[in-house]
């Protein structure tokens, strides 16, 4: 299958950005608008691995479709999280958090809106800062000493026929590519202290994947750190104009969480 061709959001090599996920309006991300080929990774499926390509795409059903509400939605997603990344990495400890619900829809809030713009969540300095929160001091530092790495899992919660996610193979990234990023107001508490991750600017040696209408039986997960250096990690991501999709399709529902794994 041929890939297809779009237009991704990069930023400015050089330029580091601050993105307010509350109120967009007063962000400053200056963007470089590139068209790249976006392969479909389903024939790939069997062969990817965090090692090689920095994410999987994993099968299998959550219970997060019939949950009753939004809370449950987000503990049942929690539970599921800690369960997969503990199987995907073998980890002592697995520890969850900023579980979010993200819609295009004409009504929704800056808060959960998909990005359009490629970019690595976070780095080395937040997964600190939660890790702290999680857990004593004592203990905080002791799995901070040894390996650890910060992985996302980004389910739809339906047939995504609008705003996919894109995955940039974190093998095609190179540490010259990511740029710094203060989130302020992220993971839908306006008040939060900022958060510290990364944008990515234009690199032709970029390869980047989607599952063409994606099912809710369906997730990725995908390393955005490691604290092993030479590890295949920061895996860019973004949303992007599909197009084939319609005036008529329905908005992306799709439901993500960050988990930290300690690995000992």
């Amino acid at each position: 299958m041929e890939p297809i061709k779009v237009k991704l959001n990069y930023v400015v090599r050089g330029e580091s950005a601050v993105f307010n996920a509350a109120n967009r309006a007063e962000s400053y991300w200056p963007i470089e608008e590139h068209v790249v080929p976006i392969h479909d990774v389903r024939p790939l499926t069997e062969t990817l691995s965090f090692d090689r390509n920095g994410f999987v795409l994993v099968k299998g059903a959550s219970g997060v479709v019939s949950a009753a509400n939004e809370e449950e939605m987000k503990q049942v997603y929690a539970r599921e999280a800690v369960d997969l990344i503990t199987r995907l990495t073998g980890a002592d400890k697995v520890i969850t958090f900023g579980t979010m619900l993200r819609t295009d829809a004409k009504d929704a809030g800056d808060g959960n809106l998909p990005a359009f713009g490629a970019h690595v969540d976070y780095g080395a300095r937040t997964v600190r800062d939660f890790t702290f929160d999680h857990m004593p001091a004592e203990e905080a530092e002791r799995r901070l000493a040894g390996r650890h790495m910060l992985i996302n899992i980004w389910r739809p919660l339906r047939t995504v026929e609008r705003a996919p996610l894109a995955l940039c193979d974190a093998s095609t990234v190179a540490a010259s590519d990511l740029f710094s990023s203060e989130v302020r107001g992220g993971l839908g508490d306006a008040g939060r202290r900022s958060l510290w991750g990364f944008n990515l600017a234009y690199n032709p040696d970029h390869r980047w994947y989607y599952a063409p209408r994606m099912q809710a039986d369906e997730a990725f997960a995908f390393r955005l750190f490691d604290s092993d250096p030479d590890a295949v990690q920061w895996t860019g991501h973004s949303a992007f104009e599909d197009p084939a999709s319609t005036p008529n399709s329905p908005p992306r529902q799709s439901i993500e969480i960050r988990t930290i794994a300690y690995l000992g």
